[in-house]
């Protein structure tokens, strides 16, 4: 059953459909169209003949908060008998605007449902589909798993599931298209179509706004005598033939700045701030001078191509910039598909006036696609705007035909010094990335490996057939997974219970034994001599860690649990749990598992090189060059952010720190210790955590401590304290130091704000192998991570990106007039915290938490009381690895 038609008796209800809209709408859309097309918007500079905006499963006709209206679809689709067809409209949240309308309301169905547009007499169009994936009663976001097709020959999604699609703090997405109408048939059907139930799942399909509006024919769609580039085939010939659909997969204002539907040019599309594209933000992001207007007097690119507002931000190195580096973004699409790629360009800088001025190349793909890019040469003037555009086929890796995610870089780069240009510069105003249907009419790829939110559920006003429907499903649904749940948990319970004696033959393991292996307490003793003392080489909360070997030549690292410990069972359980789960090169994989006789071990990979405090002080380990430190944090990075955006659930570590970063035998870095991790905010609208406060003192988040609010935000912050230790190489608490220097953080902080001399503030034994550059973007990276708002901290896709900034910097140094000085023994000595910081200082201002207030009152100690004063030797240090960990 569907909204207007059945899927298995489509001809004889389409009829009877159309007939039905023809009598009741007419009339109302040709008011409505009249309205939307009279609607002003000073932006606008293109008039759309067709203009419809449906919001689904409401009864009425609103207007939402960017004035736009939207048409109410119960009275114009719904067949009345559809017993399978359920509207629910949810109430708006006073906090949410992103859930103004069409999000308010939904259409839901457990069958197939078509929305039908007659009388369509222009094409292009734009269509655009709306999704809210929250709890609908008891519709579960993770089970709307559909299809959608229009005029039932192209296919727009496959197994599409919204909720794995939601990025970030978002809540709602968009699936935009380009589709041509038949002239012969005048008229649009888009079908949704839910999978077919299986064993365990009701699958069902929704949607919650639907907009159709008409766009200019050659605006993407190529006239007859335009033709572009095609990189992957070495073709300048190609061209988007008029049959074919288009998927709108990006669209992307340069220059951070969002330009929202209202502000397009008449088509309200939606333009994204780059930078959660942008590889490294570093480039700087430039706007015009907004008393100058674009000027499209040249005829160059109409003006409804892009808002005025994308040509006047972009992205450049900056005139007075003396590093090469590639301006890159990156942009995950699906392979076995060929893209249009266009890139929008307008000099709005007062410098470049003339061909030759600004010369870059442009790679897409990695593939070079202008050796000699030069905007004012294709546009003719300053503030014309110009659009390049280019075709790109991504393929799967290794041959396969399968289709995957893959990864689309768009890489601005410097000419070579043997090509002539005034200014070597590099600029991009604006990015559409387009997906062209294939050979059987299908633009529908994967849905992501990774759910990233869930909602909780809202009361919902409904029909009391439908009450009772729902209470029965609710009462079977509920035994099943209650029945489910309890012999899951049970089983597990059983194998890590206390006093437990039974077998390894009697036990049956919870996890399967590829993931993690089972261990007989026999297997464990003989591994380590029967816990002999002399294969101990760590001590923790938890217990005893032991170096083993099983296999006959495996070596191994044994974490042995207190016994009695409740607290430490809580962790055995949680670590096993995770890390039976996680394989990423940076993170230290679980081998598996005891539970035998009274005891709780845990087996791992062995890390030859220990933990990277271990490097930093508190033994006599030759301390690691300045390189390598960026190295390791790279890779513990990395780690973090497989962790937060690369799972299937987001998983907070809880507890970061130099102790929890081992190094394998390659000097490889890896986190370890998940006993007390978390999985993350699960639900839409959800940031944070409520939990009580676990971790290490010195590298708890303040908001975490102050307000039990854990969010993956929290792990970034006492990442930041890593990072002041590789740099100070000291702990983050000191306890015997008065209370001004006793926190590194504060300590550190303290320093920015005086303008501490550097000698004072780095490690002497690095100290002359780091650049003022280096150390600029270091701190700068430090001290974003330790701001006391965890909402201003960078995700860790961002620390990723600004650690390989600053080891490229530190790689490039070499050999360089730096590297002779260093060798030589001339360094710089003498400049202040400040001056290495002080271009950057607009954007580094920080509010000093409750936790740290008292520390940053007393005056700066004399330079006796200091602990990194006139230090001659770095390494006769006594400060313990042991970090303290709390539970309140």
């Amino acid at each position: 059953m569907q909204l207007i038609q059945s899927h298995s008796s489509l001809s004889t209800q389409t009829t009877m459909a159309n007939s039905l809209m023809n009598n009741k709408i007419h009339t109302k859309m040709a008011i409505l169209s009249l309205i939307l097309l009279l609607y002003p918007l000073v932006t606008n500079s293109y008039k759309p003949d067709y203009n419809l905006a449906i919001n689904c499963g409401s009864s009425t006709t609103t207007t939402a908060l960017d004035n736009r209206i939207w048409v109410g679809d119960q009275k114009t689709t719904v067949d009345d008998d559809n017993s399978n067809l359920f509207t629910f409209i949810e109430p708006k949240p006073k906090s949410k605007p992103n859930t103004d309308i069409p999000y308010t309301s939904a259409r839901v169905s457990l069958s197939n449902f078509t929305y039908s547009f007659s009388t369509i007499t222009t094409s292009p169009v734009f269509i655009r589909l709306h999704f809210y994936p929250t709890f609908y009663q008891n519709f579960e976001p993770s089970n709307a798993k559909f299809s959608v097709e229009v005029n039932n020959n192209l296919s727009l999604l496959k197994n599409f599931n919204p909720l794995l699609w939601i990025r970030d703090e978002e809540e709602i997405m968009t699936k935009e298209y380009c589709i041509q109408i038949n002239p012969n048939e005048n008229f649009l059907n888009i079908t949704f179509i839910p999978n077919k139930i299986n064993q365990s799942n009701v699958y069902y399909a929704f949607v919650n706004g639907i907009e159709v509006v008409s766009m200019p024919q050659f605006l993407y769609y190529s006239a007859p005598d335009y033709h572009f580039n095609h990189l992957t085939l070495n073709s300048n010939e190609y061209l988007i033939p008029s049959d074919s659909a288009l998927e709108m997969v990006y669209g992307v204002n340069v220059g951070q700045m969002q330009v929202p539907t209202n502000k397009d040019t008449g088509m309200f599309r939606n333009w994204e701030a780059d930078s959660h594209y942008l590889e490294i933000e570093y480039p700087l992001s430039l706007s015009s001078d907004f008393g100058e207007r674009v000027n499209y007097s040249l005829n160059t690119n109409p003006n409804y191509t892009a808002p005025e507002d994308v040509y006047r931000t972009s992205r450049s190195y900056g005139m007075d910039s003396t590093e090469d580096y590639n301006v890159t973004w990156n942009f995950e699409v699906d392979s076995t598909f060929t893209y249009m790629v266009r890139l929008h360009f307008c000099e709005f800088d007062y410098h470049i006036k003339n061909e030759g001025d600004r010369v870059f190349q442009i790679f897409i793909d990695d593939i070079l696609a202008e050796r000699k890019a030069d905007v004012i040469s294709w546009s003719g003037a300053r503030l014309v705007p110009v659009h390049k555009d280019y075709a790109v086929t991504m393929y799967s890796p290794k041959g396969s035909s399968q289709i995957v995610r893959v990864n689309l870089t768009i890489k601005l780069q410097r000419v070579p010094e043997n090509i002539n240009t005034k200014y070597r510069d590099v600029i991009l105003n604006g990015i559409e990335i387009f997906k062209i249907s294939d050979t059987k009419n299908n633009l529908a790829g994967p849905n992501p490996k990774f759910v990233t939110k869930k909602k909780t559920p809202k009361s919902i006003v409904l029909s009391p057939p439908l009450i009772v429907v729902i209470i029965v499903s609710g009462l079977l649904l509920a035994v099943v997974v209650g029945i489910t749940v309890s012999w899951r948990m049970r089983r597990f319970h059983d194998a890590t219970e206390d006093n437990l004696s039974r077998t390894k033959k009697e036990r049956s393991s919870s996890l399967p034994p590829h993931l993690c292996r089972y261990f007989t307490i026999a297997e464990i003793r003989a591994a380590t001599n029967n816990f002999d003392d002399v294969f101990i080489i760590g001590v923790g909360g938890f217990g005893n860690v032991y170096k083993g070997c099983i296999d006959g030549s495996t070596l191994v690292a044994i974490k042995r649990l207190k016994s009695g410990s409740q607290q430490g069972a809580n962790e055995f359980m949680n670590e096993i749990e995770l890390l039976s789960q996680l394989r990423h090169i940076h993170l230290v994989s679980l081998v598996g598992y005891c539970n035998d006789d009274t005891e709780m071990i845990l087996v791992y990979e062995f890390m030859q090189h220990g933990t990277l405090c271990e490097y930093l002080y508190g033994s006599n380990n030759q301390p690691l060059p300045w390189k390598q430190r960026l190295e390791i944090l790279l890779g513990a990075a990395r780690g973090l952010h497989y962790l937060h955006a690369e799972v299937k659930h987001k998983i907070i570590h809880r507890d970061v720190k130099s102790t929890n970063i081992l190094l394998d035998e390659k000097w490889l870095a890896k986190v370890s210790d998940f006993g007390l991790s978390k999985v993350g905010p699960t639900g839409i609208s959800t940031t944070h955590v409520s939990t009580m406060v676990k971790g290490s003192l010195g590298y708890l988040d303040p908001e975490y401590y102050m307000f039990q609010r854990l969010t993956l935000k929290s792990d970034v912050y006492s990442f930041g304290v890593v990072l002041l230790e590789v740099l100070c190489a000291r702990p983050p608490l000191i306890r015997d130091l008065d209370k001004n220097t006793a926190s590194l953080v504060c300590w550190f902080k303290k320093c920015y704000d005086e303008g501490v001399p550097i000698e004072q503030i780095v490690d002497p034994f690095i100290r002359d192998s780091i650049t003022g550059e280096c150390l600029k973007c270091y701190c700068k990276l430090a001290l974003s991570c330790l701001h006391d708002d965890g909402t201003q901290r960078p995700t860790m896709s961002q620390v990723v990106g600004d650690l390989e900034f600053a080891l490229q910097l530190v790689v490039s140094e070499e050999g360089s007039e730096f590297g002779k000085a260093q060798k030589e023994g001339r360094y710089m000595k003498g400049p202040q915290f400040s001056q290495f910081m002080s271009d950057e200082e607009s954007d580094l201002h920080f509010v000093r938490s409750h936790t740290y207030k008292e520390s940053t009152l007393s005056a700066w100690p004399s330079s006796q009381e200091h602990p990194f004063s006139e230090i001659p030797n770095p390494r006769p240090r006594s400060y313990s690895c042991q970090n303290l960990k709390v539970y309140i």
